[in-house]
């Protein structure tokens, strides 16, 4: 199938599960042959994740452009929205006929009022002290990839468990690696954002990125 044949029909499918399941039912479908900051070619229901047509890649869609042979479909998972409305999210990768990923198709369900709406009904029908799991660490879904690096830059430190002041050269290699797994420099000028907040330069960002993690240090 041609590429535009191939948008075309995507584009179709995303409107018609988002026709099916309602306007809590975001489809977005992203070509990964294109920039990270454009994306999405094809999105119904953008009002579920506030994101248009022409909007960047999401942090599923970088760890894909990262390392294309590797990933497969996850169904069924969580995210969430940066004002905190819980998702139930599904992303199908799309190959050509040499096997390469080229494109993903989103299905992203608001099921906020859903979660809500459960836990007060457990509430009312337990007969003790039942507690839920809660849902803390999901991946968040941003319609700028500004934003999504921001939010891998505060998570890398998070997986460090230091704030930069405290960081020694080998905590910040691990944090550059952290990203670079991510694919966080796939993003226009992330190495720029990322030498600044970690107080280095650019030649030493690429050195720990060229760096061997030791042993010791994850």
């Amino acid at each position: 199938m041609e590429h535009n044949q191939r948008n075309q029909f995507l584009a179709q499918l995303a409107h018609g599960i988002a026709q099916q399941f309602g306007p809590q039912c975001e489809v977005a479908v992203h070509d990964l042959t294109r920039d990270t900051e454009g994306t999405i070619f094809a999105i119904a229901n953008g009002h579920v994740t506030d994101r248009r047509i022409g909007d960047g890649a999401s942090e599923i869609v970088l760890e894909a452009l990262k390392e294309p042979d590797r990933v497969k479909d996850q169904l069924n998972y969580h995210t969430r929205t940066p004002d905190g409305r819980l998702l139930k999210s599904s992303s199908i990768y799309l190959r050509d006929e040499d096997g390469r990923v080229v494109a993903l198709l989103g299905i992203n369900y608001d099921i906020t009022a859903m979660f809500h709406a459960t836990g007060i009904l457990n509430q009312f029908i337990a007969a003790d002290e039942e507690k839920r799991e809660a849902i803390d660490d999901t991946e968040m879904i941003f319609s700028d990839v500004g934003d999504l690096l921001d939010r891998l830059i505060e998570k890398s430190c998070e997986y460090v468990g230091k704030p930069v002041a405290m960081m020694t050269k080998e905590d910040k290699v691990r944090a550059i690696h952290y990203l670079d797994a991510k694919g966080a420099f796939l993003i226009k000028k992330a190495g720029d954002k990322v030498s600044k907040f970690y107080d280095i330069s650019k030649y030493t960002l690429y050195n720990y990125l060229d760096e061997e993690i030791t042993e010791g240090n994850g």
